[in-house]
């Protein structure tokens, strides 16, 4: 296959909104990365969509589906691509019981945006014995040789829940035996997010101010370190809410001690993910919304003892990134390769994942 343009949409587990990039590539090699654009949620969208979380699929969610469709339609207008990649909004996850929900109908968005999408990425992978995520391994491994990385490295998203990939940068291809290992390393941004949110009716920590100010509570975070989600092996997969309960261990700290302590927590969970790793990586490469929290880039420097950066240090888009996966995705789905690996998710075989719906007929 030539390489075409195709488009990511990604809406993820902070809900803040949807990324939107332009990649062209064959679904093997990145050729180029086009533009990009975020299209936030209002307060009203994000509240549906939070009352949305947990749910399964089913009457009810009539809400949650518009917010989606039209979010997504809007953030995708102008940006022409041969093919669409479409996430769609995680509400509900668990591969223990064969089970993963994107809210997002991937035919009406094709119908609305004149283009075929590629959708419902995770599901085959969940049945197939797999985690369902991370799904963005394969374009890691793509981005690294796209900007001439070489050497072991830790791709870091920290999102609502944070996950790590773990590449061998100087493996052929991604599909080799020890290129690859990922899983979700613990709480991402969520716990902050919904601690500012309680206390303060703010998003986030901007920056990671509040924290900066505030002592961590050592005792909490060994205590929620002995949660045997961290002692387990690879593949590995959390739910958006799955340390939720981690709130109440700081509902009698102040703001600044409960900031960071919560921000303590996801730097040591991090760090705490290195006894999984075939080898230390050299270099450790953040990207999603936590690398603009400072205070949490030098908590985990200091609890890896290893270089971190953002991902623009290697010429990466980090706002762009998990959006610019999809687009990748979507290429190998139209090809038939793989999307996730067993070394990514635990599937028994390579799966590739996703269904193609065409514009005109509707069918997926």
């Amino acid at each position: 296959m030539e390489p075409i343009w195709s488009l990511g949409l990604m809406s993820g587990t902070s809900l803040d909104g949807i990324d939107a990039a332009l990649v062209r590539t064959d679904g093997v090699e990145i050729a180029e990365f086009g533009a990009s654009r975020f299209r936030p949620y209002s307060n009203d969208e994000t509240q549906t969509l939070r009352d949305g979380l947990g749910a399964m699929p089913g009457p009810g969610l009539e809400a949650v589906a518009e917010v989606v469709l039209t979010a997504h339609a809007e953030a995708a207008a102008g940006l022409k691509a041969e093919l669409i990649g479409f996430h769609g909004q995680t509400l509900s996850h668990d591969p223990a019981r064969f089970h993963t929900f994107q809210i997002g109908d991937g035919s009406a968005l094709a119908a609305l945006l004149g283009a075929p999408v590629v959708w419902d990425f995770r599901t085959a992978d969940v049945l197939s014995g797999g985690e369902g995520a991370p799904l963005v391994p394969v374009f890691h491994f793509a981005a690294a040789r796209h900007a001439g990385l070489t050497g072991t490295l830790a791709i870091l998203n920290i999102g609502g829940v944070a996950n790590v990939t773990w590449v061998n940068a100087d493996a052929s291809a991604a599909e080799d035996a020890g290129a690859l290992l990922a899983f979700d390393t613990g709480p991402g941004n969520a716990l902050i997010n919904d601690f500012l949110r309680l206390r303060r009716g703010a998003q986030l920590d901007a920056g990671g101010e509040l924290a900066a100010e505030g002592t961590a509570d050592e005792d909490v975070i060994a205590q929620v370190l002995t949660h045997p989600y961290f002692s387990r092996l690879p593949a590995k997969s959390l739910d958006r809410d799955d340390f939720a309960h981690v709130q109440e261990l700081v509902a009698s700290h102040t703001d600044a001690d409960g900031a960071a302590t919560l921000t303590a927590l996801t730097a040591a969970t991090i760090a705490a993910s290195l006894r999984h790793m075939p080898l230390p990586p050299d270099r450790w490469l953040i990207t999603g919304g936590g690398r603009h929290n400072h205070t949490l880039m030098r908590m985990i420097g200091q609890r890896t003892n290893a270089p971190v950066d953002p991902v623009e240090a290697v010429g990466l888009d980090g706002d762009m990134l998990e959006a610019q996966a999809f687009a990748y995705l979507a290429a190998r789905v139209k090809r038939g390769l793989a999307t996730s690996l067993p070394s990514t998710t635990g599937a028994r075989l390579p799966v590739c994942g996703g269904r193609i719906s065409d514009p005109d007929s509707r069918k997926s």
